[in-house]
């Protein structure tokens, strides 16, 4: 069945195109009048929770999330139950892609055996059994010896390592950002230092060995001038950021709000600003999500106590066009290159653009309307996000994956 969209605005960053569709006919025909029209947004960064933790999330329940937010393709991290460290468990989330799926979704394999971070993966064979990616997200490989052979087994498989930076003897038992507010809250902070010193360390061994890496969810403002400066010396080095990075800072953290313990944490001002001006500055290639669904029990208790993490894959369009758009930090060309034209170079997927022969993934937005976040609302299984009762703007009325509509507002 065809389906034509007219008269809305086509942001097409990869074809230079920012213009307003012509007519024809068709099967199916959705006026677009005074809306954006858009490549769907490539999430590089989700947490299923599926195979082990159903009880947080589940494929069919997060690519239902995805479909809201507009989001049509998304790359799973490997945290599951069991982790993504072998052929026979990317076989079994495979197959429950397969069976359940309303997105595209593409697998991340585990850097090491259990993401524990002592012995390695058999990096060739996650690839050859289909995984575009390795990484031990939520978790770092503490051993320099150990994380340069990664590199190496990684390069040589032609996989993209991607690499949840932490040092855990600096972060210890933190819970939020080390800073005034930590303080006034007793409650135990996590430095900067704790992340950019990895992020690092890192980039040094990738360049080592001229491996490909992609340093996740950058939050703070040493980061982001790291990442700039091997960057200029040519590095292959991209990052990511998520919305909360560049919407929220640690003093929003005012009455012990668990949804807001996130890793990294949120950070301090002027973090933020940095964060957005490295948007800005194409330092920064890509927004995810970092989604990670928690249920009420792991996150309804101690500050100290509750899970690290939130959700995002239904609201991070509507944040990223009310802290970016609305503040003309970007304009929609260059937020549509940071939400599916550079996420698709990234991981080498033939996505991204609206270009002729090309999949039809596409999203119909009415950037100016305004809604609120209800708990009630949320689609994904778990409800653990900081925006719950805020006023959003940007809403996604119709999401197309291959050809088809999968959602509609």
């Amino acid at each position: 069945m065809s389906i034509l969209i007219k008269n809305g605005r086509v942001v097409d960053p990869a074809n230079k195109i920012d213009a307003v569709n012509i007519q024809a006919q068709a099967a199916t025909i959705i006026d677009a009048a005074g809306k954006i029209v858009a490549s769907g947004i490539i999430d590089i960064h989700v947490h299923l929770r599926e195979p082990g933790r159903e009880d947080k999330e589940t494929v069919a329940s997060a690519t239902a999330a995805a479909a809201k937010g507009g989001v049509t393709t998304v790359l799973a991290m490997p945290n599951t139950h069991p982790a993504m460290d072998c052929e026979d468990n990317i076989k079994l989330l495979q197959g429950i892609i397969k069976k359940s799926a309303l997105v595209n979704v593409l697998i991340c394999g585990t850097l090491t055996k259990e993401r524990l971070g002592q012995e390695l993966s058999d990096i060739a064979a996650l690839k050859k059994v289909g995984a575009l990616a390795i990484s031990d997200d939520g978790c770092s490989v503490d051993s320099d010896t150990l994380m340069l052979e990664a590199f190496k087994k990684a390069k040589q498989a032609g996989l993209l390592t991607v690499c949840h930076c932490e040092d855990k003897k600096l972060s210890g038992k933190g819970v939020m950002n080390l800073g005034f507010n930590s303080t006034r809250l007793g409650l135990r902070g996590i430095s900067n230092e704790s992340e950019y010193k990895r992020v690092s360390r890192d980039i040094e061994l990738a360049a080592k060995c001229g491996a490909p890496v992609h340093i996740a969810h950058v939050s703070c403002r040493e980061s982001v001038d790291i990442i700039a400066a091997a960057k200029k010396r040519g590095v292959k080095v991209t990052c990511e950021t998520a919305p909360h990075y560049f919407a929220l800072t640690d003093e929003d953290i005012v009455d012990y709000d668990t949804n807001m313990k996130i890793n990294p944490p949120l950070r301090a001002k002027q973090d933020v600003a940095a964060i957005k001006a490295g948007l800005k500055n194409m330092v920064i290639d890509a927004i995810a999500s970092d989604h990670a669904p928690h249920t009420e029990n792991e996150k309804d208790i101690e500050f100290d106590r509750a899970e690290f993490g939130k959700i995002g894959l239904e609201s991070g369009l509507a944040i990223s066009i009310m802290e970016l758009i609305e503040k003309k930090i970007l304009s929609w060309q260059e937020l549509v290159n940071v939400l599916a034209v550079n996420p698709a170079k990234i991981l080498g997927i033939d996505k991204g653009t609206l270009s002729v022969g090309a999949q039809a993934d596409l999203i119909v937005i009415d950037a100016g309307k305004e809604f609120i976040l209800e708990k009630k609302s949320i689609v994904s299984k778990s409800k653990n996000s900081p925006f719950i009762g805020r006023r959003l703007k940007g809403l996604v009325e119709y999401t197309i994956y291959n050809g088809k509509v999968i959602y509609q507002g």
